[in-house]
C-alpha cells in the first residue's frame, strides 16, 4: 500500500550530480620507476622514494610527493578561482604541503595527516577578505575533502605594497 507523501522507487526522479573523470595511465619504466601519463600532457616519472629504497633517485617524484602536491596545488588553484570570482587581487600566493606518514589508528602504515601552509599577499584594502577566502577554498578543495586524513592548514596573510 502506498502512503501519501512517500516516494517509491518507481516514482523517484533520477537526480545525478555531474561526474568528472581524470584518466591516468602508469607504466613500468625500469627498476622501481614508473611513468605516469595523461592524454595530451607531459609524462611524469615516479619512483619509490629514498625513505623506502636506499638506491632511489631523490630527483624523481615519488607517489608521496604527488599526494602532497595534489592537495597543495588543488588548494592553490581553488584559492585562485575564488579570488578571481570575488575580484580579490592577489599579489602573491604560495602553498606548501607536507604529508606525514606513520602508524594510523587502524594499525596500518600510511598518511596520518597533511600539513599545509598558505602564504597569501594582498593589498591593504583586501586584507580582511583574504583569510575567509582561503577558508572557503580549503573547505571546497576537491582533493583535500576527498582524503581520509586530517588536513591542517596554517594561513599567513601578508599586506603587499601596490605595484
Amino acid at each position: 500500500m502506498r502512503q501519501p507523501g512517500v516516494r517509491h522507487d518507481t516514482e523517484c526522479v533520477a537526480v545525478k550530480s555531474k561526474e568528472f573523470r581524470f584518466p591516468v595511465a602508469v607504466e613500468w619504466s625500469h627498476d622501481r620507476t614508473v611513468v605516469a601519463s595523461v592524454p595530451g600532457k607531459p609524462e611524469l616519472a615516479i619512483a619509490t622514494p629514498p625513505e623506502f629504497w636506499p638506491d632511489a633517485d631523490p630527483a624523481v617524484w615519488s607517489p608521496e610527493d604527488a599526494f602532497a602536491s595534489a592537495a597543495a596545488s588543488c588548494l592553490a588553484v581553488t584559492i585562485l578561482g575564488i579570488a578571481a570570482r570575488e575580484q580579490l587581487q592577489l599579489q602573491s600566493l604560495r602553498v606548501e604541503a607536507e604529508g606525514v606518514a606513520g602508524r594510523r589508528t587502524d594499525g596500518r602504515f600510511g598518511f596520518v595527516r597533511l600539513e599545509q601552509r598558505v602564504e597569501i599577499a594582498v593589498g591593504a584594502a583586501d586584507e580582511q577578505r583574504a583569510l575567509p577566502l582561503v577558508e572557503r577554498a580549503e573547505s571546497s578543495c576537491l582533493v583535500a575533502v576527498s582524503l581520509d586524513v586530517d588536513v591542517v592548514t596554517a594561513v599567513d596573510v601578508l599586506v603587499a605594497a601596490p605595484h
